[in-house]
């Protein structure tokens, strides 16, 4: 076994010859080489790529998490130095605290004695991040995964996640449970269904409950799933709708026929559409308000002797006046008019 530098300055010393990243790697003009054994050694190979980046990127995070923590500590600079630090080695924000993020969890799970540091080089890099933002039963799960020798990839993190969760959720019937149990039902169509009723209120749960209870088939968890996430859109979409909420109507009526007649989907599809306008309409207003106001103090600060800004305020008049007039196309053959009446000005 090789030995194993004991400071910073032998392990750098150790990496400028990367001896274990050199791979044999087959020519791809190789006839004589059957393709599962090709397939084989590039996968060996790749594994040992994902092991190296992952544990790169974990010391890569303690490196800047040191960094800015010593700065918080005693830096005059505000964060000055260490966007500085990234700067000079060309690492941005959000891939910094991304780093940062991912040796956090590393720790956690290293701290928790849920992982042994060993068993990290068994992760790919993508299932071991979408371990760290699991729930600590199914980190549990995935570490004595891992723990066991077997490879963990994003496929092997979700499978036990749905597991977990098809086996865990209140929500879900026992009978359905029995089913995933003797796996008759995979947890993966029942997990996602345990998700869509977790953001449903009571009083709508009690029917799915019911129908999957009388129905534990794959079509039926598979059909109100749907159903759980076009019901989970439409009461989300109806409380952030104004004119819903200025309008004498009862939604939960609106709902039950929508479910009676089988079009629960257009129906919040429509709801989540109508929000999107009237956030759009409200961006609108405030740009164009925006625009008002810029164009009418450049006027101001230019005369005929600009004719240049001058012909720039002309042209944009379609835009800055209380009729915004945007073609369609670029043949311009197709316009869209929008009068805008602002009551505060009338």
């Amino acid at each position: 076994m090789a030995e194993i530098p004991e400071n910073t300055s032998e392990i750098a010393a150790a990496l400028e010859t990367p001896t274990d990243l050199e791979f044999q790697l087959p020519d791809p003009e190789d006839e004589e080489l059957e393709e599962s054994e090709f397939q084989q050694r590039l996968d060996q190979a790749w594994l040992v790529c994902e092991r190296f980046d992952l544990q790169t990127d974990i010391w890569r995070g303690r490196i800047l998490r040191i960094v800015r923590d010593r700065e918080k500590k005693g830096g005059e600079g505000r964060g000055n130095g260490f966007l500085n630090w990234l700067k000079q080695r060309e690492i941005s924000k959000s891939q910094a605290y991304s780093l940062i993020q991912l040796a956090d969890s590393a720790d956690t799970l290293l701290e928790d004695g849920q992982l042994q540091a060993s068993s990290i080089n068994n992760f790919s890099k993508r299932a071991f991040v979408e371990t760290a933002k699991s729930d600590p039963e199914v980190q549990k799960l995935v570490s004595e995964a891992a723990e066991n020798g077997d490879r963990i990839t994003r496929r092997e993190v979700k499978d036990l996640s749905d597991q977990w969760t098809a086996m865990n959720s209140d929500l879900i019937p026992g009978k359905v449970k029995e089913q995933a149990e003797s796996g008759s039902l995979s947890p993966r169509y029942i997990a996602p269904l345990a998700k869509e009723m977790e953001k449903l209120p009571e009083s709508h749960l009690k029917p799915i409950q019911q129908e999957t209870e009388e129905h534990p088939d794959v079509d039926t968890v598979k059909n109100l799933t749907s159903e759980a996430k076009n019901l989970s859109k439409y009461l989300d979409a109806a409380a952030q709708v104004q004119a819903i909420a200025n309008a004498d109507l009862d939604m939960e009526m609106a709902l039950e026929e929508a479910l009676r007649l089988d079009c629960l989907n257009t129906a919040s599809d429509l709801v989540k559409q109508v929000a999107n306008l009237e956030q759009a309409a409200a961006k609108l207003y405030t740009t164009w308000k925006r625009v008002e106001s810029l164009a009418d103090r450049l006027y101001v600060e230019t005369g005929a002797s600009n004719p240049h800004l001058r012909g720039l305020l002309t042209a944009l008049e379609k835009l800055s006046s209380d009729t915004i007039e945007v073609p369609l196309d670029e043949s311009s053959d197709r316009v869209v008019r929008l009068k805008i009446i602002d009551e505060d000005n009338q």
